[in-house]
Protein backbone atom coordinates (compact mmCIF):
# COMPACT_ATOMS: atom_id res chain seq x y z
CA UNK A 1 0.00 0.00 0.00
CA UNK A 2 1.36 3.85 -0.95
CA UNK A 3 2.66 5.32 2.34
CA UNK A 4 0.44 8.27 2.90
CA UNK A 5 2.51 10.90 4.77
CA UNK A 6 4.28 10.56 1.28
CA UNK A 7 1.36 11.57 -0.98
CA UNK A 8 1.30 15.07 -2.44
CA UNK A 9 -1.38 17.42 -1.36
CA UNK A 10 -2.93 20.33 -2.45
CA UNK A 11 -5.92 22.90 -1.47
CA UNK A 12 -8.91 23.41 -3.45
CA UNK A 13 -12.13 25.45 -2.86
CA UNK A 14 -15.52 25.86 -4.66
CA UNK A 15 -17.31 28.99 -5.39
CA UNK A 16 -20.60 27.42 -4.66
CA UNK A 17 -22.55 27.01 -1.55
CA UNK A 18 -22.77 23.26 -0.03
CA UNK A 19 -25.89 21.69 0.81
CA UNK A 20 -24.30 18.97 3.12
CA UNK A 21 -25.51 18.40 6.39
CA UNK A 22 -22.13 17.00 7.35
CA UNK A 23 -19.36 19.59 9.07
CA UNK A 24 -16.82 20.54 6.63
CA UNK A 25 -14.64 23.84 5.48
CA UNK A 26 -17.08 24.92 2.70
CA UNK A 27 -19.72 27.69 2.41
CA UNK A 28 -23.00 26.44 2.60
CA UNK A 29 -26.72 27.29 2.96
CA UNK A 30 -28.04 25.20 5.84
CA UNK A 31 -27.88 27.02 9.58
CA UNK A 32 -25.49 25.58 12.49
CA UNK A 33 -22.53 26.19 13.98
CA UNK A 34 -20.13 28.62 11.50
CA UNK A 35 -19.15 31.79 11.41
CA UNK A 36 -20.77 33.48 8.74
CA UNK A 37 -23.57 35.67 9.86
CA UNK A 38 -27.19 34.53 8.25
CA UNK A 39 -29.32 37.21 10.47
CA UNK A 40 -31.85 37.40 13.15
CA UNK A 41 -34.49 35.25 14.60
CA UNK A 42 -37.09 35.06 17.21
CA UNK A 43 -35.92 32.71 19.94
CA UNK A 44 -39.56 30.94 19.23
CA UNK A 45 -38.66 30.39 15.62
CA UNK A 46 -34.87 28.97 16.57
CA UNK A 47 -35.00 28.06 20.27
CA UNK A 48 -31.56 28.39 20.97
CA UNK A 49 -30.36 30.55 23.96
CA UNK A 50 -27.19 30.02 23.17
CA UNK A 51 -27.60 32.66 20.67
CA UNK A 52 -29.35 35.93 22.08
CA UNK A 53 -28.92 38.98 20.69
CA UNK A 54 -29.30 41.38 23.66
CA UNK A 55 -29.15 44.23 21.31
CA UNK A 56 -31.42 43.24 19.20
CA UNK A 57 -33.95 42.15 21.51
CA UNK A 58 -34.11 45.66 23.38
CA UNK A 59 -34.75 47.23 20.26
CA UNK A 60 -37.49 45.44 19.66
CA UNK A 61 -41.00 47.10 20.72
CA UNK A 62 -42.85 44.04 20.91
CA UNK A 63 -40.49 42.47 23.39
CA UNK A 64 -39.49 39.26 21.41
CA UNK A 65 -36.14 37.50 22.19
CA UNK A 66 -34.34 37.88 18.91
CA UNK A 67 -31.08 34.74 18.18
CA UNK A 68 -28.35 35.60 15.99
CA UNK A 69 -28.47 33.07 12.91
CA UNK A 70 -24.88 31.49 11.57
CA UNK A 71 -24.48 29.41 8.62
CA UNK A 72 -22.18 26.01 9.29
CA UNK A 73 -19.52 24.90 7.36
CA UNK A 74 -19.92 22.00 5.31
CA UNK A 75 -18.83 18.98 3.39
CA UNK A 76 -18.51 18.90 -0.60
CA UNK A 77 -18.15 15.31 -2.09
CA UNK A 78 -15.10 15.10 -3.87
CA UNK A 79 -14.87 11.98 -6.98
CA UNK A 80 -12.23 11.09 -9.11
CA UNK A 81 -13.77 10.19 -13.23
CA UNK A 82 -10.70 8.06 -14.23
CA UNK A 83 -10.71 7.08 -17.92
CA UNK A 84 -9.92 3.25 -17.71
CA UNK A 85 -9.46 2.79 -21.94
CA UNK A 86 -6.48 1.37 -23.84
CA UNK A 87 -5.06 4.63 -25.14
CA UNK A 88 -4.36 5.09 -20.89
CA UNK A 89 -2.23 2.22 -21.38
CA UNK A 90 0.57 4.55 -23.37
CA UNK A 91 3.30 6.32 -21.77
CA UNK A 92 6.91 7.13 -22.39
CA UNK A 93 8.75 5.99 -19.12
CA UNK A 94 5.64 6.27 -17.06
CA UNK A 95 2.35 5.08 -18.14
CA UNK A 96 -0.32 7.43 -17.79
CA UNK A 97 -2.44 5.00 -15.76
CA UNK A 98 0.02 5.34 -13.17
CA UNK A 99 0.45 8.64 -13.13
CA UNK A 100 -3.70 8.74 -12.91
CA UNK A 101 -3.11 6.79 -9.98
CA UNK A 102 -0.65 9.55 -8.42
CA UNK A 103 -3.20 12.08 -9.02
CA UNK A 104 -6.15 9.89 -7.62
CA UNK A 105 -4.29 8.94 -4.91
CA UNK A 106 -3.28 13.23 -4.33
CA UNK A 107 -6.80 14.15 -4.86
CA UNK A 108 -8.13 11.16 -1.83
CA UNK A 109 -5.41 12.08 0.28
CA UNK A 110 -6.47 15.97 -0.07
CA UNK A 111 -9.82 15.37 0.37
CA UNK A 112 -9.82 13.75 3.61
CA UNK A 113 -7.43 16.05 5.45
CA UNK A 114 -10.48 18.82 4.28
CA UNK A 115 -13.38 16.77 5.78
CA UNK A 116 -14.77 15.82 2.22
CA UNK A 117 -16.55 12.52 1.30
CA UNK A 118 -14.08 11.38 -2.01
CA UNK A 119 -15.24 8.60 -4.45
CA UNK A 120 -13.78 7.01 -7.65
CA UNK A 121 -15.60 5.84 -10.57
CA UNK A 122 -13.33 4.32 -13.85
CA UNK A 123 -14.80 4.29 -17.13
CA UNK A 124 -13.57 2.71 -20.45
CA UNK A 125 -16.43 1.56 -22.99
CA UNK A 126 -18.68 1.72 -19.99
CA UNK A 127 -18.85 2.15 -16.03
CA UNK A 128 -16.84 -0.39 -14.58
CA UNK A 129 -18.44 -1.52 -11.48
CA UNK A 130 -15.75 -3.75 -10.52
CA UNK A 131 -13.65 0.55 -10.30
CA UNK A 132 -16.11 1.95 -8.40
CA UNK A 133 -16.11 2.94 -4.62
CA UNK A 134 -19.10 5.43 -3.14
CA UNK A 135 -17.64 8.51 -1.73
CA UNK A 136 -16.93 8.28 1.67
CA UNK A 137 -15.03 10.42 4.34
CA UNK A 138 -13.16 6.81 5.02
CA UNK A 139 -11.60 6.60 1.46
CA UNK A 140 -10.00 3.05 2.09
CA UNK A 141 -11.45 1.55 -0.90
CA UNK A 142 -10.58 4.56 -2.80
CA UNK A 143 -6.83 4.20 -2.21
CA UNK A 144 -7.07 0.33 -2.79
CA UNK A 145 -8.32 1.28 -6.15
CA UNK A 146 -5.55 3.79 -6.92
CA UNK A 147 -3.12 1.27 -5.72
CA UNK A 148 -4.06 -1.30 -8.30
CA UNK A 149 -4.70 1.63 -10.51
CA UNK A 150 -1.05 1.36 -10.95
CA UNK A 151 -0.43 -2.34 -11.89
CA UNK A 152 -3.46 -2.01 -14.34
CA UNK A 153 -3.01 -2.53 -18.35
CA UNK A 154 -6.33 -1.75 -20.00
CA UNK A 155 -7.59 -4.15 -22.90
CA UNK A 156 -7.99 -2.05 -25.77
CA UNK A 157 -11.34 -0.27 -25.79
CA UNK A 158 -12.66 2.72 -26.21
CA UNK A 159 -13.79 5.52 -23.36
CA UNK A 160 -17.29 6.09 -24.43
CA UNK A 161 -18.03 5.03 -21.32
CA UNK A 162 -18.24 8.58 -19.82
CA UNK A 163 -21.41 9.14 -21.11
CA UNK A 164 -23.11 6.65 -18.67
CA UNK A 165 -20.84 8.41 -15.85
CA UNK A 166 -24.02 11.05 -14.24
CA UNK A 167 -25.63 7.89 -13.64
CA UNK A 168 -23.59 7.27 -10.92
CA UNK A 169 -22.73 10.78 -9.49
CA UNK A 170 -24.86 12.01 -6.59
CA UNK A 171 -27.77 14.49 -6.89
CA UNK A 172 -26.06 16.88 -4.41
CA UNK A 173 -23.63 19.29 -6.54
CA UNK A 174 -20.20 17.42 -6.33
CA UNK A 175 -16.62 18.44 -7.27
CA UNK A 176 -15.41 16.24 -9.93
CA UNK A 177 -11.75 15.34 -11.13
CA UNK A 178 -12.09 14.15 -14.41
CA UNK A 179 -8.85 11.96 -15.08
CA UNK A 180 -8.31 11.39 -18.88
CA UNK A 181 -6.11 11.75 -22.25
CA UNK A 182 -10.08 12.68 -23.77
CA UNK A 183 -8.78 10.60 -27.27
CA UNK A 184 -12.40 10.01 -27.57
CA UNK A 185 -14.48 11.85 -30.26
CA UNK A 186 -15.43 15.55 -29.45
CA UNK A 187 -18.96 15.12 -29.99
CA UNK A 188 -18.77 11.99 -27.49
CA UNK A 189 -17.28 14.47 -24.94
CA UNK A 190 -19.48 17.16 -26.06
CA UNK A 191 -22.47 14.97 -25.41
CA UNK A 192 -20.83 13.77 -21.70
CA UNK A 193 -19.64 16.89 -20.36
CA UNK A 194 -23.48 18.68 -21.10
CA UNK A 195 -24.88 15.76 -18.70
CA UNK A 196 -22.50 16.90 -16.14
CA UNK A 197 -23.19 20.47 -16.11
CA UNK A 198 -24.62 20.08 -12.49
CA UNK A 199 -21.32 19.28 -10.94
CA UNK A 200 -18.29 21.30 -10.69
CA UNK A 201 -15.79 19.99 -13.59
CA UNK A 202 -11.58 19.97 -13.15
CA UNK A 203 -11.27 18.18 -16.37
CA UNK A 204 -7.37 16.74 -16.18
CA UNK A 205 -6.01 16.21 -19.21
CA UNK A 206 -3.10 13.86 -18.87
CA UNK A 207 -0.60 14.67 -22.40
CA UNK A 208 2.46 12.94 -23.68
CA UNK A 209 4.39 14.44 -26.53
CA UNK A 210 5.83 11.74 -27.31
CA UNK A 211 3.00 9.90 -28.35
CA UNK A 212 3.74 11.82 -31.75
CA UNK A 213 7.38 13.91 -31.44
CA UNK A 214 8.89 10.37 -31.18
CA UNK A 215 7.67 9.52 -34.56
CA UNK A 216 10.50 8.94 -36.90
CA UNK A 217 10.79 11.01 -39.94
CA UNK A 218 11.65 8.90 -43.08
CA UNK A 219 10.95 5.32 -43.56
CA UNK A 220 8.31 2.39 -42.82
CA UNK A 221 6.65 2.65 -39.48
CA UNK A 222 3.87 1.12 -37.95
CA UNK A 223 1.67 2.86 -35.60
CA UNK A 224 -1.09 1.72 -33.03
CA UNK A 225 -4.51 3.41 -32.86
CA UNK A 226 -4.26 4.53 -28.97
CA UNK A 227 -7.81 3.18 -28.15
CA UNK A 228 -8.53 0.09 -30.27
CA UNK A 229 -5.12 -1.31 -30.65
CA UNK A 230 -5.69 -1.57 -34.40
CA UNK A 231 -2.55 -1.30 -36.11
CA UNK A 232 -1.40 0.50 -39.12
CA UNK A 233 1.39 1.00 -41.74
CA UNK A 234 2.59 4.49 -42.69
CA UNK A 235 5.71 5.49 -44.91
CA UNK A 236 6.64 8.62 -42.94
CA UNK A 237 8.28 11.47 -44.63
CA UNK A 238 9.28 14.59 -43.05
CA UNK A 239 5.95 16.58 -44.16
CA UNK A 240 4.08 13.86 -43.06
CA UNK A 241 4.79 13.79 -39.56
CA UNK A 242 5.05 17.35 -39.36
CA UNK A 243 1.44 17.23 -40.60
CA UNK A 244 0.65 14.71 -37.93
CA UNK A 245 2.62 17.33 -35.29
CA UNK A 246 0.14 20.13 -36.34
CA UNK A 247 -2.82 17.48 -36.17
CA UNK A 248 -2.04 16.41 -32.01
CA UNK A 249 -2.02 20.35 -31.53
CA UNK A 250 -5.07 20.81 -33.71
CA UNK A 251 -6.67 18.18 -30.74
CA UNK A 252 -5.17 19.87 -28.07
CA UNK A 253 -6.96 23.61 -29.11
CA UNK A 254 -10.15 21.91 -29.69
CA UNK A 255 -10.09 19.82 -26.54
CA UNK A 256 -9.24 23.57 -24.72
CA UNK A 257 -12.15 25.09 -26.91
CA UNK A 258 -14.71 22.35 -25.90
CA UNK A 259 -14.01 23.07 -22.15
CA UNK A 260 -13.61 26.39 -22.13
CA UNK A 261 -17.41 26.53 -23.88
CA UNK A 262 -18.41 24.73 -20.93
CA UNK A 263 -16.79 26.98 -18.39
CA UNK A 264 -14.42 24.08 -17.33
CA UNK A 265 -10.65 25.35 -17.76
CA UNK A 266 -8.84 22.16 -18.20
CA UNK A 267 -5.33 21.33 -16.41
CA UNK A 268 -2.53 19.66 -17.97
CA UNK A 269 -0.26 17.11 -16.78
CA UNK A 270 2.68 16.28 -18.43
CA UNK A 271 4.49 13.46 -17.53
CA UNK A 272 4.52 14.54 -14.02
CA UNK A 273 2.26 15.73 -11.44
CA UNK A 274 2.51 19.47 -9.72
CA UNK A 275 0.29 19.39 -6.61
CA UNK A 276 1.33 23.08 -6.10
CA UNK A 277 0.56 23.88 -9.67
CA UNK A 278 -3.07 22.48 -9.18
CA UNK A 279 -3.42 24.74 -5.82
CA UNK A 280 -2.63 27.26 -8.05
CA UNK A 281 -5.18 26.66 -10.72
CA UNK A 282 -8.12 27.07 -7.94
CA UNK A 283 -6.73 30.71 -7.41
CA UNK A 284 -6.83 31.18 -10.58
CA UNK A 285 -9.59 29.91 -11.79
CA UNK A 286 -12.09 29.10 -8.87
CA UNK A 287 -13.83 32.36 -7.28
CA UNK A 288 -13.47 31.42 -3.36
Amino acid sequence: MADHFNIKEFSYHVGWRSRGRHPGQHASTLRGMGMEFRGHSTLLAYPDPRRIDIRQTIRDPMEQVYVRIYNQKSAIPVYVVCDLSGSMNFGHGRRKLQLAAEIAESIAQSATHSSDPFGFIGFDDQVREDWISIASVKPQRAFELTERLKDYHPPQLAGNGLLDVYRYLPRERALIFLISDFHMPLSDLQESLSMLLRHHIVPMVLWDRSEYLNMPEFGITSVADSETGALRTLFMRRALKQRIIEGFEQRRADIDAMFMRFDMPPFYVENQFDADALTEYFYQFVAP
